[in-house]
C-alpha cells in the first residue's frame, strides 16, 4: 500500500501510523511536487520498514539520480514512456528501482530491469476510475494497481484487477495536491478490508 505526493510532515505520520507500506514523494512537475531538500526532511521521518520513494517523469538519469541522492529516498519510480536504458542508469544508485506505466506498455515486472510495476490508468494523474479488470492476469510479479483509486472503491479494484498493491495519491486528496489525513486512513482501512 503506497501513499503518493505526500508534502506535509502530518500526512506522513498519519501514513505510517496506518500502515502504509510505501511513501511517495513527487520531484516532477505537478501540484505534489516537494524539491529533493523537503523530500529530505519528509523522508526522514519515514521509519526504516516503510519505503521512500522519489517519484520522476520524464527527467534524465543524471537529474533522477541527484535528486534520489539528496533526498535519501530508498527507491526511484521513474513515470511514463522511460527507455530501459534509464533503468540501466540508475541500477548502481543502491536504490529500488519503480516502473509506472499504463496498460499498454509491457506488464512484466522486472523487463526493464526494475524491481516493482506500478499499472496506472491511461490518463496518469487524473483520478479517473478506468477499466481495472482489463489488467487482471496480465502483470507478473510484483505489481501495484494505481489510478483512480479512493476509499470508496479501492475494494472493488482490487476485486477486479488482483494486484500485489495498491497506489493512491488524488484519492486521498480534498483539492490538488491537498493530502487529507481522514482520507488516508480510510483508504488503508478499506484495503485491510479487502485483503482479508
Amino acid at each position: 500500500m503506497k501513499i503518493c505526493g505526500l508534502s506535509e510532515p502530518e500526512h506522513v505520520a498519519t501514513a505510517v501510523r496506518a500502515g502504509a507500506d510505501a511513501i511517495g514523494f513527487v520531484m516532477t512537475r505537478s501540484p505534489r511536487r516537494v524539491s529533493p531538500e523537503r523530500a529530505a526532511e519528509l523522508a526522514a521521518l519515514v521509519p526504516g520498514h516503510v519505503l521512500t520513494v522519489g517519484v520522476f517523469r520524464g527527467e534524465d538519469p543524471e537529474t533522477v539520480r541527484a535528486a534520489a541522492l539528496t533526498s535519501g529516498v530508498r527507491a526511484v519510480q521513474l513515470h511514463g514512456n522511460h527507455p530501459h536504458g534509464d533503468f540501466t542508469a540508475l541500477k548502481d544508485l543502491g536504490a529500488r528501482l519503480v516502473r509506472a506505466v499504463d496498460a499498454q506498455a509491457d506488464l512484466r515486472c522486472g523487463a526493464y530491469d526494475e524491481d516493482l510495476l506500478i499499472v496506472d490508468a491511461p490518463q496518469a494523474g487524473s483520478g479517473l476510475p478506468w477499466d481495472w479488470a482489463a489488467v487482471r492476469g496480465r502483470p507478473s510479479g510484483h505489481w501495484m494497481l494505481a489510478g483512480g483509486l479512493a476509499p470508496a472503491n479501492v475494494g472493488e479494484a482490487i476485486s477486479a484487477a488482483r494486484p500485489w498493491g495498491v497506489d493512491v495519491s488524488s484519492g486521498v486528496e480534498t483539492a490538488p495536491g491537498v493530502k487529507d489525513s481522514g482520507l488516508i486512513e480510510d483508504f488503508l482501512r478499506a484495503v485491510r478490508r479487502t485483503h482479508g
